[in-house]
C-alpha cells in the first residue's frame, strides 16, 4: 500500500492545504519576484505530490488548487494588464519513459485510433525563460505580452523592441491578418554570468563613490538566467531592458485569423522562415523510441549549450488532432514536459559554519562558491552526516 493509500481524507485534505499555501509561495517568488528559492526539481516534486493527492482523493481538490493555476497573478505589478485572447497554458510533465509511454496511450485512446496508425509527434528542448505573446497584424508588431495567469499578462511591448530576435514586421504579404507568435524570452548563461559581475561591480563603485564599505552579500543578484530574463524583461523603464542581452525563440501560436499549415512541424518552419529563432533541435519523431532517443541525445548535449534547458517537449503534430485533444484544466492533451532529472554540479567548499537554532541545535552549515544548478544559485548546504563533513 503506497503512502497516498494510507492516508485518511482529514490526513488528506490538510496535506493539500499545505501544499497549496506552499507552491503559491513559491509561484509568488519564481514568477513575480524572480528570486526562487527551491530547485526546479524540487518544486516539481510538490506539485507532483498535489496531483497525486487530488487524482487518490477527486472531492478534495482545492479551488485555489496549484492545478488549476498557470504562472502567477499580477495584481502588484506597475506594467499594464493585457487580456490574451487565447489563453496562455502551460504543460503537463512526465518524468520517465513510462510516463511518456502512458501519454501517446492517452492521445491514441482519445482519438480512437487504430494500433497500427502512426501517431508524429514533435520533439524539441524546452528553454527556460519567460513565456511571450507577440500579436501581428497586417505583419507589424502591436503588442507583446508576459503569461501571466495564462488569461491576464503584461503589457512589456515597448520592452520587446530591444530585443533583436523580434522581428518588428513580419515581410511575408501572406502573412495571417492577424497572428500572435508565442515562444520564451532568456539570456544565455555567458551573459547572465557577465550581468551579475556588472551589478556586482556597479554597487562596489557606488560604494566607493561615497565612502562606504563595500558588502557584497547585499548585492541583489539575480539567481538564475530564466530570473534574470523575467527581470530584466518585466520593467516599467525599458531603457533598463534595453541594456540586458536578452533573446528569443518561438514555440507555437496563440490567436490567429488563419493558419496556414496543416502540422505543427510545418507552422514552426513558417515562423522561422517570417524571421523567428526556434529551437535548433526541433524534429519529427513517429514512436517513443524516437522520442526518447532524441531526449537522450538533447541531454547529453544539455552542459554543452549556452542556455539553460530543464526537458523536451512533445507535441502531436497534426493539428486537427490537437483541436480535438483539447485541454483539461491548465494543460493542453495534445503536449507534454518530458523534464530532466536533477542535475549534479561540482563546486569549491570553502567554510564550514555551525548555526544555532532557537533550541539550542547545532547545524553545521557548508559556505560553497556559488554554483548554478536546477535553477537556482546555490551557495549554502546543511550538512547532516558526519562524512559528509569529513
Amino acid at each position: 500500500m503506497s503512502d497516498t493509500e494510507k492516508l485518511t481524507e482529514a490526513d488528506a485534505a490538510n496535506e493539500l492545504m499545505r501544499l497549496a499555501r506552499e507552491i503559491a509561495k513559491h509561484d509568488k517568488l519564481y514568477h513575480a519576484n524572480d528570486a526562487p528559492e527551491i530547485t526546479d526539481q524540487e518544486y516539481d516534486a510538490l506539485v507532483r505530490r498535489n496531483r497525486e493527492l487530488e487524482e487518490a482523493f477527486p472531492r478534495l481538490v482545492r479551488d485555489d488548487s496549484p492545478s488549476k493555476k498557470v504562472g502567477h497573478e499580477i495584481a502588484a505589478s506597475p506594467l499594464s494588464k493585457v487580456a490574451h485572447e487565447v489563453r496562455m497554458m502551460s504543460l503537463d510533465n512526465g518524468f520517465n519513459r513510462e510516463e511518456v509511454e502512458e501519454w501517446t496511450q492517452r492521445v491514441r485512446r482519445f482519438l480512437s485510433l487504430d494500433e497500427n496508425e502512426t501517431v508524429a509527434i514533435t520533439a524539441e528542448d524546452k528553454i527556460d525563460g519567460l513565456s511571450c505573446s507577440l500579436r501581428y497584424e497586417q505583419g507589424k508588431l502591436v503588442r507583446a505580452a508576459t503569461r501571466g495567469d495564462g488569461q491576464v499578462g503584461e503589457d512589456v511591448t515597448p520592452n520587446v523592441a530591444f530585443i533583436a530576435d523580434i522581428p518588428q514586421q513580419i515581410d511575408d504579404p501572406n502573412v495571417p491578418d492577424v497572428f500572435e507568435v508565442r515562444g520564451e524570452v532568456y539570456m544565455s548563461k555567458q551573459d547572465f554570468t557577465a550581468l551579475n559581475v556588472a551589478l556586482l561591480d556597479a554597487a562596489k563603485t557606488d560604494a566607493a563613490e561615497k565612502g562606504e564599505d563595500f558588502d557584497p552579500a547585499r548585492v541583489r543578484q539575480f539567481a538564475n538566467p530564466r530570473n534574470a530574463a523575467a527581470g530584466s524583461l518585466r520593467q516599467k523603464d525599458a531603457s533598463v531592458t534595453a541594456k540586458r542581452p536578452l533573446k528569443f525563440w518561438a514555440y507555437g501560436w496563440g490567436a490567429a485569423s488563419d493558419v496556414p499549415n496543416a502540422s505543427q512541424h510545418d507552422m514552426m518552419r513558417l515562423i522561422e522562415a517570417w524571421g523567428f529563432p526556434v529551437s535548433p533541435f526541433l524534429t519529427v519523431t513517429d514512436s517513443v523510441d524516437a522520442m526518447i532517443a532524441h531526449y537522450d541525445e538533447i541531454g547529453r548535449q544539455r552542459p554543452d549549450l549556452g542556455y539553460e534547458i530543464d526537458g523536451v517537449v512533445y507535441k502531436v503534430d497534426r493539428l486537427d488532432w490537437q483541436q480535438r485533444l483539447g485541454s483539461v484544466g491548465k494543460a493542453p492533451r495534445w503536449a507534454l514536459a518530458h523534464k530532466f532529472p536533477a542535475e549534479r554540479a561540482e563546486t569549491t567548499l570553502e567554510a564550514i559554519d555551525i548555526q544555532v537554532g532557537r533550541t539550542g541545535k547545532l547545524t553545521p552549515v557548508g559556505r560553497l562558491a556559488p554554483v548554478l544548478v536546477g535553477g537556482v544559485t546555490v551557495t549554502n548546504v546543511t550538512l547532516h552526516n558526519r562524512d559528509e563533513i569529513e
